[in-house]
C-alpha cells in the first residue's frame, strides 16, 4: 500500500470569498474615476451588505459554535475558527472603510464645496440655526429612556441607530444625581432622512449628520446636568426565520409570526462607539442582556446605508451620466406585443432596456377577452408593484390567475405577504412554494385561444418580477412562443400544483431539483471527451455565486483534462484557479460597476455549435437541489450571438475586472488597445441595436 497521502483539492471558504466580494464594492468607493457621489453610494452598499452578512452568515455561524463539540465535529471546518477568522477580516475592511471616508470621500467633498460638517465645526451664525431647526423639527421626535433600576431590560430595534447620553453633576451633588445613563433611538425615519442641510453660505454647502444636531442641542435637553456625552450604538439581529420547510397548514401566518420573532431575534453584532465611557457601554450590555462576544468596535456613526440619501446639491457632475433605458430593436415601442412574440424571440436586457415591456405585456393579457390564464412566479415584489396590479386587474376580467408565491425569500416576506393576501382575496389561484423547496425562477406564462387552440407565450429571466430593482440589476429575459420552451414552461406550473416528480420530462429547459445537476455534468462531460479527443473544448460560466463542491469538483476534473473554463463570479466563489494539478486551465473574474450583474449565462463549448444557457440558478447547493430552478436554452441564432456578444464584452473588461484576489486586470491592455468598460459598451451595443430595427 502506498503511503502517499491523496492531496485534497483546495476549497476557498464560502464566508471569506463573500467578504472578497464585499471588498470589491470598498473598491469601487476607492476609486477617483468614479464620480464623487456614485462612490459615497458604495460605502452605504459595502454598509448594506455587511449589515445583511452579520445578520445571516455571522449569526448562522454563532448558532453553530453554541453546538455541542460533537455535533460541531460534524461540520467539516471549525466555526469558530471561520467566525474568528471572518470577523479578524472585517474588522480589516471597516478600518479601510473608515480611512476610505476620512481621507478620501470628506476631502473630495471639500473640494467641491460640501462640507459635511459636526457640531464642533459651526459658525455661531450655524449654531443658532441648529438650535432653531432642532426646536421646530426634531425635538419631538426624541423618546428618551433612563438606564436605572427600574428598567429591567432595554429592547434595542433591529439595524435602528441608539444615541446614549452620559449625564454627569458636578461633584458636589448627591451621587444617585451624579451620573445618569440615557438611550433613545434616532427617529431617522419620522425626521425623513439622516441628513440635515444647513443655509449655503457664499456657495458652500453645509449638511449635518441628524446625530449631530442632536449632539449641538443636547446639553438642552439636558439643561439640569452640567456635562454631557453623547455615543452611538447599532444593534443587529439575527435574521433566519425558524420555519419548517413544509408548506402545510397556514404558511401565511407562519411566516407573519416568524417574522415578528425576527425583529426580537438573537443579537448578532452591536457596533458601538470606541470613544464611549465605559459605565455606558457596561450599562448598555447589562440591560440589553449582550455579551462580549458580540461587541463590534465601530465608529462615532453607524448606518451608512443612509448615505443612499446623502444630498446631491443639484451637482450633476458628480453622478453617473444618465443611461435613460433603451428601446426595444424588435418589440412594439407602442400597442400589442403579443402578436410580436408570435413572430420570433426577443430579448429583454434591463436596465438597459425597460422593463416596462414585461408590465405592458400582463396589462395586455389582463385585458385580451382571448386570454384565459395567466401562471407566474413572484420571488421578490416591489412594495408598489405593477406587475401585481395587472394580476389583480387579470383577476377581475375573469383571466384564471395562477401566481406562486415564495413567502421565505429572506428580506422581501412583507411585500410577498401583502401582495399574496391581496390576490388571494381578489380571487386569484395563490400558491405558497413546495415542500422543502424555495422556488427562484423567474417564469410568466399566458394562455390564449387563436384559432381553435390555446396559444401559450412566455417570459422567462434572470430577474425579479420586480420594477424597483430591474433599475439597477443587470438582467436578462427572453420572450418566446416556441413551443418546445412553452410547453416545458407549463409543465413546470404543472408541478407546482401536482407535485410529481418531472424528471425526464424537460428535453429543453434544465430544471432545479430534477435533472438540473444532472444536465450540467453531462454537459462538463461531454467537453471533457471532447479535450481527451484532442479537440477545442471550453466552458465559460457567468454566476452570482459558485459554491457547489461536487460541481467545482467537476471543473477542476474539466480543467485537468484539457478544458478551458472561463469563470466571471460577481460573489462567492470557493474555485481557486490556476493552481497546478487542479485548476491550472480555470481563470476567474469578478466585476462590481454601476449595475448589480446579476444575470446567469452558461455556455458549452459543444464542438463548435455552442450550447447557450440563460438560468436563474447560480451553482450553489441550495439552487440544484432544494430550489426550483430554470435554465433555459438561447435557440434562436441571431439572439444566441447577441447573448455571447454581451458576455464577450465582460471577458474584454479592463476597466472594471478583478481577478479572485481582487487585483485589477487588464491596465497595460486598456492602455494599449483601449478601454473596455464592459457596462458602458454594452449600453453603446444595445443603443445601436435599437436605432437598427431587425427584420
Amino acid at each position: 500500500m502506498s503511503d502517499t497521502k491523496q492531496v485534497q483539492p483546495r476549497l476557498l471558504n464560502r464566508e471569506l470569498s463573500w467578504l472578497t466580494f464585499n471588498r470589491r464594492v470598498l473598491q469601487e468607493a476607492q476609486n477617483p474615476e468614479v464620480p464623487l457621489l456614485e462612490r459615497i453610494k458604495f460605502l452605504a452598499i459595502f454598509s448594506s451588505n455587511l449589515d445583511e452578512y452579520f445578520k445571516v452568515r455571522v449569526a448562522t455561524l454563532r448558532r453553530l459554535v453554541k453546538l455541542k463539540k460533537k455535533t460541531r465535529a460534524k461540520l467539516g471546518e471549525d466555526p469558530a475558527e471561520q467566525l474568528h477568522d471572518l470577523l479578524q477580516e472585517v474588522g480589516r475592511q471597516q478600518q479601510e472603510f473608515g480611512d476610505t471616508f476620512r481621507n478620501q470621500i470628506l476631502p473630495g467633498l471639500r473640494q467641491e464645496h460640501i462640507h459635511l460638517i459636526s457640531e464642533h465645526d459651526l459658525s455661531e451664525e450655524q449654531h443658532q440655526w441648529v438650535q432653531q431647526y432642532f426646536r421646530q423639527n426634531v425635538q419631538d421626535l426624541l423618546s428618551p429612556i433612563i438606564l436605572d433600576e427600574n428598567l429591567h431590560h432595554l429592547f434595542l430595534r433591529d439595524q435602528s441607530v441608539y444615541l446614549t447620553f452620559f449625564l454627569t453633576q458636578p461633584e458636589n451633588r448627591k451621587k444617585h444625581d451624579g451620573e445618569r445613563v440615557v438611550v433613545m433611538e434616532l427617529p431617522t425615519k419620522r425626521h425623513g432622512g439622516r441628513f440635515v442641510r444647513l443655509p449655503d453660505v457664499a456657495g458652500e454647502h453645509y449638511v449635518m449628520f441628524l446625530d449631530d444636531v442632536i449632539r449641538c442641542c443636547a446639553q438642552e435637553v439636558f439643561a439640569k446636568y452640567q456635562k454631557v456625552q453623547v455615543h452611538a450604538v447599532k444593534l443587529s439581529r439575527d435574521a433566519e426565520l425558524d420555519i419548517q420547510e413544509e408548506v402545510s397548514g397556514n404558511l401565511l401566518a407562519k411566516i407573519k409570526s416568524s417574522l415578528q420573532k425576527r425583529e426580537t431575534g438573537f443579537p448578532a453584532r452591536l457596533l458601538y462607539d470606541p470613544a464611549m465611557p465605559k459605565e455606558v457601554l457596561r450599562a448598555v450590555m447589562q440591560k440589553t442582556g449582550i455579551g462580549k462576544e458580540e461587541l463590534v468596535e465601530g465608529s462615532r456613526y453607524h448606518n451608512f446605508r443612509d448615505f443612499f440619501g446623502f444630498p446631491d446639491f443639484g451637482l450633476a457632475r458628480l453622478q453617473y451620466t444618465p443611461m435613460p433605458p433603451l428601446p426595444h430593436p424588435t418589440l412594439p415601442r407602442t400597442g400589442a406585443m403579443l402578436p410580436a412574440i408570435a413572430q420570433r424571440d426577443h430579448l429583454l436586457h434591463p436596465p438597459y432596456q425597460s422593463f416596462d415591456y414585461v408590465t405592458r405585456l400582463l396589462t395586455e393579457a389582463a385585458k385580451d377577452p382571448q386570454v384565459s390564464g395567466i401562471s407566474m412566479t413572484l420571488y421578490r415584489v416591489a412594495g408598489k408593484s405593477e406587475v401585481a396590479k395587472a394580476l389583480l386587474k387579470a383577476v377581475k376580467n375573469g383571466k384564471q390567475v395562477t401566481v406562486v408565491v415564495e413567502l421565505k425569500a429572506r428580506f422581501d416576506e412583507e411585500s410577498n405577504m401583502f401582495w399574496a393576501e391581496k390576490l388571494q382575496k381578489a380571487g386569484a389561484n395563490v400558491i405558497f412554494g413546495i415542500p422543502d423547496l424555495k422556488v427562484h425562477s423567474k417564469l410568466l406564462l399566458i394562455t390564449r385561444a387563436e384559432e381553435g387552440h390555446n396559444q401559450l407565450y412566455a417570459y422567462l429571466s434572470t430577474g425579479n418580477f420586480n420594477e424597483q430593482t430591474s433599475g439597477i440589476y443587470a438582467d436578462h429575459g427572453l420572450f418566446t412562443s416556441n413551443p418546445d420552451i412553452t410547453r416545458e414552461v407549463a409543465e413546470v406550473f404543472r408541478y407546482f400544483h401536482d407535485r410529481q416528480d418531472k424528471a425526464g420530462m424537460f428535453r429543453h429547459l434544465l430544471v432545479a431539483p430534477f435533472e438540473l445537476r444532472e444536465q450540467l455534468v453531462a454537459l462538463i462531460d461531454a467537453e471533457i471527451a471532447r479535450a481527451q479527443r484532442g479537440e477545442d473544448a471550453y466552458i465559460i460560466l457567468k454566476l452570482n455565486a459558485l459554491q457547489d463542491e461536487r460541481m467545482i469538483l467537476k471543473l477542476y476534473e474539466a480543467s485537468e483534462a484539457g478544458v478551458r473554463v472561463e469563470l466571471l463570479i460577481r460573489g462567492i466563489s470557493c474555485l481557486i484557479p490556476d493552481l497546478p494539478g487542479q485548476s491550472s486551465n480555470i481563470s476567474q473574474r469578478g466585476m462590481v460597476d454601476r449595475f448589480l450583474e446579476h444575470a446567469r449565462v452558461y455556455v458549452f463549448g459543444n464542438g463548435g455549435e455552442e450550447k447557450v444557457y440563460v438560468a436563474s440558478s447560480d451553482w450553489m447547493a441550495r439552487n440544484l437541489d432544494r430550489r426550483v430552478e430554470v435554465a433555459f436554452p438561447i435557440l434562436q441564432p441571431d439572439l444566441k450571438a447577441e447573448v455571447r456578444h454581451l458576455l464577450d464584452l465582460q471577458r474584454q473588461d479592463n476597466v472594471k475586472a478583478r481577478d479572485w484576489q481582487n487585483n485589477f486586470l487588464g491596465q497595460e491592455q486598456a492602455a494599449e488597445q483601449g478601454r473596455v468598460r464592459s457596462q458602458f459598451d454594452t449600453y453603446s451595443y444595445l443603443k445601436t441595436l435599437g436605432r437598427k430595427k431587425r427584420p
